[in-house]
């Protein structure tokens, strides 16, 4: 991973505590999530980590999180870090990442929820993704509605804006 990765996870994450959001999260203690969860700590402030119980050792769970929910299988995982969520940031990722943002906007959607859900674009990660979605739209697979609800901020400041 770049370091740019991990500078604006740990920007992220300062800037959650400051303002007093409280995140939510996978519950590891590694990659940008152990960082992102790691500078929300540092900063007083609130983290909730939602972890499967046959990944809590895989993820290595992250042990500073007070409040950590140990659920069965992934899909309690992403339906209670949704039920608890008031909103959703994709910071660059990789698969797990595409398949959650994939799944929240569907369910944004199909109107099971109404919250904001915002790529935070750092170093111009999503650039390619964007491309391909603004493709689905041209193509007719995407409306242009649906499109304008993926939220991009290129910067923290500009994401806890539309947040």
């Amino acid at each position: 991973m770049r370091p740019v990765y991990a500078a604006v996870a740990k920007e992220l994450g300062e800037a959650l505590a400051t303002v007093g959001i409280r995140l939510v999260y996978g519950g590891g203690n590694v990659g940008l999530m152990g960082i992102l969860a790691d500078a929300v700590l540092s900063r007083g402030g609130e983290v909730t980590g939602v972890i499967p119980e046959a990944l809590v050792s895989r993820e290595l769970a992250h042990t500073g999180v007070l409040d950590m929910r140990i659920v069965r299988s992934m899909h309690e995982r992403k339906a209670l870090m949704a039920e608890l969520s008031q909103g959703f940031i994709a910071l660059p990722g990789g698969l797990g990442t595409y398949e959650e943002l994939f799944e929240v906007l569907t369910w944004r959607q199909l109107g099971f929820h109404d919250k904001p859900i915002v790529l935070l674009n750092a170093n111009q990660f999503y650039d390619p993704l964007l491309e391909m979605l603004d493709r689905a739209v041209d193509d007719g697979f995407l409306s242009a509605a649906n499109r304008r609800r993926l939220l991009v901020a290129q910067t923290v400041p500009q994401l806890l804006n539309l947040m």
